[in-house]
């Protein structure tokens, strides 16, 4: 189970109402469904205990981190209902029953903040629902052909609808847009209240600064100037993410953002040891493998660099694939203004490479090839598909009216982003090579290194950004001839040459279908591609005895 939200959930199941057979299906789970073992399922997480260093922080730094923690929870509370808005009801239903796998269901719960595997392409281990795609954002049963129509019928509602920072309701015939401060007030008027104690705590001017922004965002949805605040953070050990960022939870159009938080503490010396690769920010965009109309150059290029440890999460943060790194904020206005931070989090990305793609490589790859596998490459691939989301179309011109990437490829934009950034990352590296800032006789390394990488976000489930964008890799890189099978060894042969050769041409393909908004172009480009053949299935199932991501504990408080 997750520590940090079996407190909240315990909480909130005490008190809510037993939900009604309509809302939480049946007391029969699909665990017992043919195909389907809950108990494989629940093994597929290691649980590695975190311990990061908090010795050398101050009394003042341990109150303001320790006021994170708590805020945290509350990011915890929103996102239960932003996953589903019955999840309270659904918890209490399965914690009242008198089921004998009752525990472990709990557990399953509280792991994914819901009914649905992650793992298992959100397969439904309480009932028969299926996960809605539009979660909690959107009434259940919204398809997003309806939400087309309406929006074209009554435009003067589209701004509204769309915002990141709404939750759309029914009211009979309606479609309201009802804004984050007052659909989740009850949450978010304490944990501002955290944050603002916090920056009266902290004596960093830009930290208090950020904290005291970000707490009045928190009541406003104007989330603006806190975004501009945070990317100034410096001359602080505490580097901390928390508010409505990502929208992969967001499977019917993409666009509504789910609340998370980090807790991390910097480590200088390290961040030091990657910051000269933001310098060439400007001349990555430049060497991107398409025409320079397409190239982004309004972008800001400052994109700080830190490396963390990760000392909390909460909210979208905590639930199925732990985070190794992120890249915000996600507001175009302020990547144009000033780019975006990167956050490498060495303690979760070591505890991966340890328990996860070191292993994975001995089972993809053929011996002389597996050993290249090497955490150091993992480190910079990491480093850089974060700088790679800084770069390429961001906001775009189509049909004459100024637009986003994001607003155009819909529920297609994360996958896409996601593919993007692992292709160019690797694109990237290949072009700190060539200016010297990486030896090019570790080509070979970076390349296996990334090969087995695939497979280990292929094993996230083919319907989760992350994983269907890898899948998406995976069939494109095959078909340009990058890798093959060897029915010997019953392992890959990466042919190093053709696999370069072929990311340029995704890379190429990809930012074409970002730079012109083509929504149609991308799904028949994900239908073409993402497709996983036999040979893949057959490594997917040799790697019964590695886990397919970690579950982390971390502490209390620091």
């Amino acid at each position: 189970m997750r520590r940090a939200i079996l407190p909240l959930l315990l909480a909130s199941a005490a008190c809510a109402p037993l939900a009604t057979e309509t809302k939480v299906a049946s007391t029969e789970t699909p665990a017992a469904h043919e195909g389907y073992d809950m108990a494989a399922q629940y093994a597929k997480l290691a649980e590695i205990r975190m311990t990061p260093d908090t010795s050398y922080l101050t009394p003042e730094e341990r109150d303001v981190v320790n006021m994170l923690i708590e805020a945290s929870g509350y990011m915890d509370k929103i996102y239960l209902r932003q996953r589903y808005a019955d999840n309270p009801q659904v918890r209490a239903a399965i914690a009242n029953s008198k089921r004998g796998d009752r525990d472990m269901l709990l557990a399953m719960f509280d792991r994914y903040f819901g009914a649905w595997d992650d793992l298992a392409e959100f397969h439904p281990f309480w009932g028969t629902t299926q996960l809605p795609e539009g979660a909690g954002f959107y009434p259940t049963e919204l398809t997003r052909e309806e939400f087309d129509a309406y929006l074209a019928a009554h435009p003067d509602q589209k701004e509204a609808l769309l915002s990141p920072y709404t939750v759309v309701k029914r009211e009979g015939d309606r479609l309201v847009a009802v804004p984050y401060s007052v659909e989740y007030r009850e949450f978010l008027v304490p944990a501002a209240r955290l944050l603002e104690q916090a920056s009266q705590r902290t004596s960093n001017p830009s930290l208090k600064k950020f904290l005291s922004l970000r707490a009045a965002s928190f009541l406003t949805d104007d989330y603006f100037e806190s975004e501009m605040a945070w990317m100034d953070l410096k001359d602080t050990p505490i580097e901390v993410a928390i508010g409505p960022y990502e929208v992969y939870t967001d499977r019917l159009y993409g666009t509504k953002t789910a609340f998370e938080s980090f807790v991390t503490l910097r480590n200088p010396e390290e961040s030091a040891a990657l910051d000269k690769y933001k310098h060439y920010l400007r001349d990555m965009e430049g060497n991107l493998p398409i025409e320079d109309q397409y190239k982004n150059f309004q972008r800001g290029f400052e994109s700080p660099i830190a490396v963390a440890d990760q000392v909390h999460g909460g909210g979208d943060n905590v639930p199925g694939v732990q985070t190794i790194a992120f890249n915000l904020p996600n507001d175009e206005r302020v990547r144009e203004a000033k780019g975006a931070k990167k956050v490498i989090l060495a303690n979760v990305l070591g505890a991966k490479y340890e328990r996860i793609l070191d292993p994975i490589g001995d089972v993809v790859l053929k011996p002389d090839q597996a050993k290249l596998v090497a955490k150091k490459y993992m480190e910079l691939e990491t480093l850089f598909h974060e700088l790679s989301h800084s770069l390429g179309p961001g906001t775009i011109t189509k049909n004459g009216r100024q637009t986003t990437v994001n607003e155009e490829l819909k529920e297609q934009y994360s996958a896409l982003e996601e593919s993007k950034a692992d292709v160019m990352g690797v694109w990237n590296i290949l072009f700190m090579m060539e200016k010297g800032e990486l030896p090019k006789a570790e080509k070979q390394q970076l390349l296996a290194t990334y090969f087995a990488g695939i497979f280990r976000a292929m094993r996230f489930g083919i319907d989760e950004a992350h994983g269907k964008g890898a899948a998406l890799q995976y069939g494109y890189l095959k078909e340009k001839g990058a890798f093959a099978w060897d029915g010997d060894s019953n392992r890959y042969v990466v042919d190093y040459a053709q696999l370069e050769s072929g990311l340029e041409d995704l890379l190429h393909d990809q930012l074409m279908l970002q730079a012109r908004g083509d929504y149609e172009g991308t799904k028949a480009f994900f239908a073409r591609y993402a497709v996983l053949d036999a040979a893949a299935k057959a490594r997917f199932a040799a790697m019964g005895d590695i886990p397919v991501d970690i579950r982390p504990l971390y502490p209390d408080g620091v």
